[in-house]
C-alpha cells in the first residue's frame, strides 16, 4: 500500500501538481528522464512528450523569471512516459513496482498572477485548483493495462521565492477494484499525515531554481555545464 501512495506522488505530482515542475526537478534528486537517457535512447513517443514538456517548462520558467502577473495564464497538455525501472529508482529500491511502464497524462493549468506572486511576496500560499490525472499502467506478461484517474488539489506555501511547504489534497480515484483499494488506502494517509509534503517542496525548489536556469541558459544560447 505504502509503495503506490509514493509512486502516485512520483508521477501525480510531476504532472499536475506543479505539473512540469516536478517531473523536469527529477526524483530522488536525480532526473528521471537523464537517467533514462544513459542506460538506453528515448524512443519516438518519448521525445515527442519531452519536446511537449519542454515548451511548457519554457513558459512557466518565464512567468517566474519576470515575476509579471500580467497576461494569459499557462495551459499544457502534458503527458509522460514513466519506465518501469526509473518508477523503481524513484521508490529508491525499497519496494517492488508491480507493473511495467505508466503512462500519465495531465491537462496542466497554472495561474500567471500565482506564480509571480509566489516569487515576489515575502510569503504567500498558492492554491493550485483541482487537477486530474489519467494513467495507463502497463501489465507485465501482456495482460490488459489498468485504467487509473486521480484528483488533487494542490496547495504550496513560498517564502521569498521559496517553497516551504505544500500538501496534495488528494480527491476522487477511478481504478480497478484492486488497484483503487491501494489509491484510497495510500492517498487517505497522505491526506492525513502529509508524508509526501517535503518531497514536493523540494522538486518545486529544485524547478524554480535550477532546472529554470538552464532553461535561461538554453534560451539565451549560453553553453549549459
Amino acid at each position: 500500500m505504502r509503495r503506490l501512495r509514493i509512486w502516485l506522488a512520483a508521477g501525480a505530482v510531476a504532472l499536475a501538481g506543479g505539473g512540469s515542475l516536478a517531473e523536469e526537478a527529477g526524483q530522488a534528486g536525480t532526473s528521471n528522464e537523464a537517467s533514462s537517457t544513459k542506460e538506453e535512447p528515448l524512443t519516438p513517443e518519448e521525445k515527442a512528450e519531452k519536446e511537449a514538456r519542454k515548451a511548457c517548462k519554457v513558459e512557466i520558467c518565464g512567468v517566474l523569471a519576470n515575476k509579471d502577473a500580467n497576461g494569459a495564464d499557462i495551459s499544457c497538455a502534458i503527458v509522460k512516459t514513466w519506465r518501469e525501472k526509473d518508477i523503481g529508482k524513484m521508490l529508491g529500491g525499497r519496494f517492488e513496482w508491480p507493473w511495467g511502464n505508466a503512462v500519465c497524462q495531465s491537462n496542466l493549468d497554472l495561474k500567471r498572477a500565482d506564480l509571480a506572486r509566489a516569487m515576489s511576496e515575502e510569503s504567500t500560499e498558492v492554491a493550485l485548483g483541482n487537477q486530474k490525472v489519467s494513467c495507463t499502467l502497463h501489465q507485465k506478461g501482456g495482460a490488459a493495462p489498468h485504467k487509473v484517474e486521480v484528483t488533487m488539489s494542490p496547495k504550496v506555501s513560498f517564502e521569498k521565492g521559496k517553497a516551504v511547504k505544500a500538501k496534495l489534497n488528494w480527491g476522487e480515484a477511478s481504478a480497478p477494484m484492486l488497484v483503487y483499494a491501494l489509491i484510497y488506502t495510500g492517498t487517505g494517509a497522505d491526506n492525513s499525515a502529509n508524508v509526501l509534503g517535503p518531497q514536493v517542496v523540494r522538486m518545486v525548489n529544485e524547478f524554480t531554481g535550477k532546472k529554470c536556469a538552464e532553461v535561461r541558459k538554453e534560451q539565451s544560447g549560453a553553453p549549459t555545464p
